[in-house]
């Protein structure tokens, strides 16, 4: 019995036959080859022509002859008809390139490697955990694929300022320059912005002056408006003019965001008549009218005050303005109603959110809580505590530190323990105001000796103590008369602010 086997040689080749004008002929090849039991096998190779179907011109006056090499292949919308190994002349299709796969494996582990440890950074950035974010931001930095961005320096940058790291904000931004990242005027402002957090104006107007002397990093309405601020809180109000001075001479208009710093300043500091003047001005202005921040701006100024019925006139005036109020604007009065404990007004405006589909904030409830920590009504704080967590509303450090202020007040130590323990389960930013609050119920409960532990967490934790942590010590061990601990504390202040003005 013989067995036929049938393989296509060749394909499409080009035929000796004469063609037909209308008519393409190619040949093709078959081998077949025979093999009988017992015998030596043989093989014939035939060749037979034929003629490939006919097909109509197409519209043009000559039809276009494509070559039988021609290969056409419809592609899928946004594909790219690259070139195959096995198209190129000479090269087959199995060559393999070597080490691809050892390549690509390496390339996708250094990418994997560099996204994780990019989510611990903003992780840390996000948590405000400066000390981890910068060790993580070496770590990445260390890596010679990893080229960092301006927007990871201007995340740090802000970082650390809101961190009281003005020193340490400083060398990254000098390192950033050192490693050829060019510095803009954006850099620079929240730069100066880490000084002026921490009340250093000197340092602050030296960073302007700087920027005035780089053409790309000139100073704009944003710089102009943080060092306002700075200089509003501090009260340095002949700074303040000479600032505008500048701004008039580079033809920089004070925006409606500038206008309401100082006029919270002319505020806190009593002077109400140029207060009233800038707000006039605000009115009378086409490019900064008054908006829902001028609005907050004076409610909280007299809500802070316990002035409450200025507070109500001017939400009044204000409505008639036209200017909505929002969310924030009731937390402003719910929070000066609560100070006053006029408790039902406070339930009146909440009731009043509610009915306009206002929703209640984190800030809403911390004002609740605080109303109630300030009396030390530790039941009804717990309670508002409760529906809080209840709705799904993440409680932030100052919900912990009016927890731990009103369980001080109201004599439960114990309690204070484990709304510090609950703190760091929720993995709560712990800042100078939450370790005064622990602080103040220590020296309460009149436990110095836990009181000693805490301060040196704080200090271990790289959180600045200010004036309000000093004074309340001193004052915990006056009343114990260890005047050598006070001294001891009043060296160390002496030596902090020492210490801050050199830039450790």
């Amino acid at each position: 019995m013989a067995s036929l086997s049938l393989s296509f040689s060749s394909s499409l080749l080009p035929s000796p036959l004469p063609q037909d004008k209308n008519k393409t002929t190619a040949t093709t090849t078959f081998t077949i080859t025979t093999k009988y039991r017992g015998q030596h096998s043989s093989s014939r190779v035939f060749r037979c022509a034929f003629a490939s179907p006919v097909r109509k011109p197409t519209s043009s006056s000559s039809p276009v002859r494509k070559s039988p090499l021609t290969k056409r292949r419809h592609w899928k919308e946004g594909e790219f008809p690259g070139i195959s190994g096995g198209s190129i002349p000479g090269q087959s299709r199995n060559t393999p390139i070597k080490n691809l796969k050892k390549k690509m494996d390496r390339k996708n582990e250094a990418k994997a490697w560099v996204n994780t440890v990019t989510e611990a950074l903003s992780d840390r950035i996000q948590k405000r955990q400066w000390l981890e974010a910068l060790e993580v931001f070496d770590m990445l930095r260390e890596q010679p694929f990893y080229q960092p961005k301006e927007g990871t320096y201007m995340k740090l940058l802000v970082l650390l300022g809101k961190s009281g790291q003005p020193h340490r904000a400083h060398q990254l931004f000098n390192q950033m320059v050192e490693e050829g990242c060019e510095p803009t005027s954006e850099l620079y402002t929240a730069l100066l912005a880490a000084y002026c957090r921490s009340n250093l104006i000197d340092e602050s107007f030296s960073i302007l002056n700087q920027m005035k002397s780089l053409p790309l990093c000139q100073p704009d309405v944003f710089t102009y408006s943080t060092l306002i601020k700075v200089c509003v809180d501090a009260s340095r109000f002949e700074l303040v003019e000479s600032l505008y001075e500048q701004m008039d001479e580079r033809l920089i208009t004070p925006n409606t965001v500038t206008q309401n710093i100082v006029l919270s300043g002319y505020g806190k500091a009593g002077k109400f008549d140029q207060m009233e003047k800038v707000l006039l001005g605000m009115l009378e202005s086409t490019t900064c009218k008054p908006d829902v921040w001028t609005m907050n701006t004076i409610l909280s100024l007299f809500g802070n005050k316990g002035q409450i019925e200025m507070m109500e006139r001017w939400y009044e005036k204000f409505r008639n303005f036209g200017i909505e109020p929002e969310t924030r604007t009731f937390n402003i009065l719910i929070g000066a109603y609560g100070k006053k404990r006029m408790y039902d007004k406070m339930s009146t405006v909440m009731e009043y959110m509610r009915k306009l589909s206002f929703p209640w904030t984190t800030s809403t409830y911390n004002n609740v809580i605080e109303a109630f920590s300030d009396v030390g009504d530790a039941k009804n704080m717990e309670y508002t505590f409760d529906q809080m967590r209840s709705e799904g509303m993440k409680a932030d450090t100052k919900t912990f530190c009016c927890l731990i202020r009103g369980y001080a007040n109201a004599g439960l130590f114990h309690k204070v323990i484990s709304s510090v323990q609950l703190a760091g389960k929720f993995e709560i930013p712990e800042n100078t105001s939450f370790y005064n609050a622990v602080i103040c119920a220590c020296a309460k409960a009149e436990d110095l000796m836990e009181m000693d532990r805490v301060f040196k967490r704080m200090k271990d934790k790289h959180c600045q103590p200010d004036s309000t942590t000093y004074s309340v010590m001193v004052e915990a061990y006056r009343k114990e008369g260890m005047n050598d601990k006070i001294y001891d504390l009043e060296q160390e202040k002496q030596n902090m602010v020492a210490n801050v003005s050199k830039g450790d």
